[in-house]
């Protein structure tokens, strides 16, 4: 779960408490402007530091369960600078985050030079296509990183191959060539531990 807090302290800390009681094992809080753009994109803003550690501790007085992750996310780097951003995450960590992640670092040096000067659990995003170059899960964990997420690439993967298939499907009026591609049925109920012999339905 990643967002701005959904309005001030008092929001957030109404957020976090919904979100424990709906199971979730921690969240995301960005420092940008709300709405919120994606981090890879331009036209951001981000608020003032104070206002964002003023969430962060409201995040914190708020959880009941120690062991909500309560992470602080960053998109300073593509507004202000690297050096900033630094500034940035060293305020969130002293104001109770459990962790950092630095959105849209640029280069490795970057996300070897974060890790540096941040003393504590650090999350990196390899989402494709965006600002940061694709390192590997060795490579950040290497430089210091905890938490590597790869948030859409089963999706575009899946949406790529869902193209291809259309396509075909439209040309040949048959999906009988994919076949060795597809999940099988067998394979779907093994993946849910699902038992077909339970269900009316099972053989649609």
């Amino acid at each position: 779960m990643s967002d701005t807090g959904f309005g001030g302290a008092e929001n957030v800390a109404r957020t976090i408490r919904q979100l424990e009681q709906a199971g979730l094992a921690g969240c995301h809080i960005e420092d940008q402007e709300f709405p919120k753009r994606c981090g890879h994109l331009a036209g951001k803003e981000v608020v003032d530091v104070d206002e964002m550690v003023g969430k962060i501790k409201a995040a914190v007085r708020a959880r009941r369960d120690q062991d909500f992750l309560i992470i602080a996310r960053t998109d300073a780097r593509a507004v202000e600078d690297f050096d900033r951003t630094v500034k940035r995450a060293r305020s969130y960590v002293e104001a109770g985050a459990d962790g950092i992640f630095p959105e849209a670092l640029q280069t490795n040096e970057e996300f070897k030079a974060f890790a540096r000067e941040i003393k504590a659990p650090l999350l990196a995003n390899m989402t494709e296509f965006g600002k940061s170059p694709l390192l590997s899960f060795q490579e950040l964990s290497d430089f210091g990183y905890r938490i590597v997420i790869f948030p859409m690439s089963a999706f575009r993967v899946s949406m790529k191959a869902s193209d291809e298939f259309l396509r075909d499907l439209k040309k040949r009026g048959t999906q009988s060539g994919w076949l060795d591609k597809m999940q099988t049925r067998k394979e779907l109920y093994e993946l849910l531990d699902y038992d077909p012999t339970a269900e009316s339905w099972h053989a649609r």
